[in-house]
């Protein structure tokens, strides 16, 4: 099969757990052709990994930078050379005819459709989106997304919606300058539309949000099937971003109601969605995806690559490894370990991984906030390793402090080594571990310092856990279960074999119910 693989800001042009899975995917199926389809901010950035023979070409889609110019359209059909079937969105309305290079895009629709959620919302979302593709194809939507018309367009309609002062419906009044700013964001944001929809057997996209979109346009243009895998929910993670922005709350629940609608039109058009875990499957559900499309794959690591590791260093040692980025919430650590240090005055800390190129402003703000607290001597950032089992090799004890996580390969990895592990109870974390290691609330600096101390303080302890976690990880996740998955699904879905479809029926729409969906100004804030 020749597979279209999807991703958003990782592979391969990042490092991390996600680009992980992603190379263990297309080396572990030699037999598959695969176009990589990265999101990439400019288009500049280099290729961090060593590609297989099997990756054939890698298509980057800038979403910043220059706009992309209007596709050429050519000759050649799908990887098999089969014709394209055409297929409808589930639930659809009537589509209006194929946009021309003269006509507009549906801009004043779209903004309706986000600020005031008529009936019927979800399906008119997909039919203007799939409308603002088509046009995509033949003229230039970054300029139409861009125009005076589009910001005098969203401007009366948060007028309309909003004619008086600050409310509790809406803490802050627009301004222009948030009208300018959200359709900046949006239009970056639909810049896969203008790219020639790639040509395979099945799509598969390693991600929802953003990422969708180059998969969606196969789908509409050629009829691809479609798997979408999320190793972390997209939507719930950039509720998290946006608290921390600097948009105003106009822009800010403008743009996530937009992600709501794109995400959940993600899962409406997945053949198939396999989640890492239980806890994204949830999330998912409550989405709107469909039950019965849902089939958990869980990440795996390959025990040849970490093989148990003998003794453990002499001083009481902290690790942890990873992406230095705010969502791991290193800053929570660093607060527990001087809590350890009071009590424990030779343990140490040693912080493995880098930040993303670009965003290194957070490595030097936990570097600051080491030093505030009195334990920068003792705690060392040493940036990305070779080999990371000498990470794990480096402690006494493996910390994940992360506030939102998919199926962290940190942890997999550290279990597979049988070294005891303390992380927070997000995502995919208890399936993990089970009971081989402790788990606390993220963001609660005592209960981390207490859990570390707790396996600092006994041997025995560390030696009972470390070996049940790495018996745990040979049992139930290795990458040999992972890849065989997925190989299966290839074959099924691209040679045409119908997988089990859904109930009839569209899943509820992702702007209810209440009490799931909390209050923008309660996520946001007025800021």
């Amino acid at each position: 099969m020749k597979v279209a693989l999807i991703a958003e800001g990782t592979y391969p042009h990042q490092l991390g757990g996600v680009s992980v899975w992603c190379d263990q995917l297309v080396r572990g199926m030699p037999d598959h052709t695969f176009v990589l389809v990265p999101l990439v901010a400019t288009g500049v950035e280099p290729v961090r990994w060593q590609l297989p023979p099997n990756v054939i070409s890698v298509d980057a889609v800038p979403l910043w930078g220059p706009p992309p110019t209007v596709p050429r359209a050519r000759s050649g059909g799908r990887g098999a050379g089969r014709p394209p079937p055409r297929r409808r969105l589930r639930g659809q309305l009537p589509r209006r005819p194929p946009a021309r290079a003269g006509n507009r895009p549906p801009l004043r629709e779209l903004i309706d459709i986000l600020l005031l959620q008529p009936p019927r919302a979800q399906d008119r979302f997909a039919a203007v989106l799939r409308e603002m593709f088509e046009y995509a194809q033949v003229a230039s939507l970054p300029a139409a997304l861009a125009s005076e018309e589009a910001v005098r367009a969203l401007t009366a309609a948060w007028r309309d919606r909003w004619p008086g002062p600050p409310s509790a419906a809406a803490p802050a009044v627009p301004t222009l300058n948030d009208a300018v700013t959200a359709m900046q964001l949006i239009e970056h944001s639909l810049r896969p539309l203008s790219h020639r929809p790639v040509e395979a057997d099945v799509v598969h996209a390693v991600t929802n949000g953003l990422g969708i979109l180059p998969a969606l346009a196969a789908r509409w243009r050629h009829g691809t099937p479609l798997i979408v895998t999320e190793h972390g929910i997209y939507l719930r993670e950039h509720y998290l971003f946006m608290r921390r922005s600097p948009y105003r709350w106009p822009v800010k629940e403008l743009y996530l109601r937009f992600l709501r609608r794109l995400c959940t039109l993600g899962y409406e058009e997945a053949d198939l969605i396999t989640p890492g875990n239980v806890y994204n499957q949830r999330w998912e559900q409550k989405l709107g995806a469909y039950p019965l499309r849902l089939r958990t794959i869980y990440n795996g690591v390959d025990p040849a690559e970490f093989p148990a590791l003998d003794g453990e260093p002499a001083v009481p040692t902290i690790t942890w490894a990873g992406r230095i980025d705010p969502i791991k919430d290193l800053e929570t650590l660093l607060r527990a370990f001087s809590l350890v240090h009071r009590e424990i005055p030779e343990a140490r800390l040693r912080i493995f991984g880098s930040p993303p190129r670009g965003r290194e402003s957070y490595l030097h703000r936990c570097q600051a906030l080491a030093a505030d607290l009195g334990v920068g001597a003792v705690t060392t950032f040493e940036g990305r390793v070779a080999d990371i089992r000498d990470a794990y090799g480096a402690g006494q004890v493996v910390v994940l402090c992360s506030i939102s996580e998919g199926f962290p390969y940190t942890l997999i990895e550290a279990m597979a080594c049988g070294r005891p592990c303390v992380a927070t109870d997000v995502g995919g974390v208890t399936e993990a571990l089970g009971d081989t290691g402790l788990v606390v609330t993220a963001r609660a600096p005592a209960e981390l310092a207490w859990a570390c101390r707790t396996l600092l303080g006994s041997a025995g302890l560390r030696r009972r856990l470390g070996a049940a976690a790495r018996q745990r990880a040979l049992e139930h996740f290795t990458v040999d279960r992972a890849v065989r998955a997925f190989d299966e699904l290839y074959r099924e879905l691209g040679a045409g074999r119908p997988l089990p479809a859904g109930p009839a029926g569209a899943p509820g729409d992702p702007a209810g119910p209440a009490a799931f969906w909390p209050d923008e100004t309660e996520l946001l804030g007025t800021a």
